[in-house]
């Protein structure tokens, strides 16, 4: 059976994206773990944890409680990321998970000529967002994560499921909602 790993970035409780990354999970088939990134308590990597990380990295053992994150993401066979377009990237607490991820010798190597090589599973990446406004570049979410995990972890497919325009005047946010939640049945 498939591993999914479901990172949830959605920072309010009645996310929108959580509901559109919740229906799209609905529609793959496999055994889910559900990050939510709020409650995992987690912080952004110091020169103290980041010495003490490399310690073990050089010695390649990756038994660290530390590593939990990089392991799920390395063993997961599909990724989804759920993550509101926030300050024109995403939530915060998605890049600490991301530096995180980041394990030389774990998630990813380098070549003798220092190029790296993705050492993770996953073939494919769902990225879902939502955005109250419309026409923003996805360039700093979406584009940001879709490079680094095919030019770091391996991950080379990459799709975007998005609903924009959710705030605008006039514009129905549920409609909005049902219309992309239509698009995903349809592959």
């Amino acid at each position: 059976m498939n591993s999914i790993l479901y990172i949830d970035a959605c920072v309010r409780p009645c996310s929108r994206t959580r509901r559109l990354a919740d229906e799209l999970i609905k529609r793959l088939d496999g055994r889910v773990t559900h990050l939510i990134l709020e409650e995992e308590g987690l912080t952004p990597l110091g020169g103290a944890e980041l010495e003490r990380r490399e310690g073990f990295v050089q010695n390649e053992d990756f038994s660290d409680p530390m590593f939990r994150f990089a392991k799920l993401f390395k063993e997961a066979d599909e990724i989804v990321i759920a993550a509101p377009y926030w300050d024109m990237s995403f939530p915060s607490s998605l890049k600490v998970f991301i530096e995180r991820v980041a394990v030389r010798g774990l998630t990813f190597t380098y070549t003798d000529e220092g190029l790296p090589i993705g050492l993770c599973r996953a073939k494919r990446l769902w990225y879902v967002t939502t955005m109250g406004g419309a026409g923003l570049p996805y360039d700093y979410g979406y584009g940001y994560i879709k490079s680094l995990c095919a030019a770091y972890y391996g991950i080379n497919e990459a799709k975007l499921i998005n609903a924009e325009g959710l705030d605008i005047f006039r514009n129905d946010p549920e409609v909005i909602l049902s219309n992309t939640i239509s698009e995903l049945s349809k592959g």
